[in-house]
């Protein structure tokens, strides 16, 4: 059996994300695949999971996006799809809030906010704390609680966030939420 690839799935995969994720992929050492964004996901997750395997060295961050499709859209399918492959071992999620008229929601273990902080509550897609501890609304975030990760962490809209988390800003809110899914999966002490 060939090694597991390990790879941090992002909730988003628009050109603000693409941006922000590649910067942050280059800043840590880790690979980003390109090809993963499109506002809705183009890729299927048989195709993502074999650019998964061709990237040079890990982490692998890959973006999914369902363009505000409500339920199970394309960028769900294909998470899901790369989550469960046997050949991919998933540090964690960065869930990706937005506006979805509250229809779509998961849990998560804990949120970066557009200051940098953390914060238990959950985050709107400007980066602002929300009313509920835990538990955040967004766009692709819909099967997440199917899936057993290490960790999720919720952050506002990648790349935006009142240009806090600008890509020529270094991305800072979206670097330090994949921070801290690499050090409390372990990924520092293989």
């Amino acid at each position: 059996m060939a090694e597991r690839r390990r790879v941090i799935l992002i909730t988003d995969g628009d050109e603000y994300a693409r941006r922000a994720v590649e910067h942050v992929a280059m800043d840590i050492g880790g690979r980003c695949i390109s090809m993963s964004h499109g506002n809705p996901t183009v890729l299927t997750g048989a195709e993502m999971v074999e650019l998964i395997k061709k990237a040079h060295h890990d982490p692998v961050l890959v973006m999914f996006d369902d363009s505000g499709f409500v339920g199970e859209g394309a960028g769900e399918q294909a998470l899901m799809y790369v989550a469960r492959h046997p050949d991919i071992e998933v540090l964690g999620v960065l869930a990706v809030a937005s506006k979805t008229r509250q229809a779509e929601w998961t849990k998560v273990d804990i949120c970066v906010d557009r200051y940098g902080e953390l914060t238990p509550y959950g985050v709107d897609k400007y980066g602002e704390p929300e009313m509920d501890i835990g538990r955040m609304n967004g766009d692709t975030v819909y099967c997440l609680d199917q899936l057993d990760v290490p960790i999720i962490v919720g952050v506002g809209d990648i790349g935006k966030m009142a240009r806090r988390d600008h890509y020529e800003k270094g991305a800072p809110i979206t670097k330090k939420a994949i921070e801290i899914i690499l050090e409390r999966s372990g990924f520092y002490e293989h």
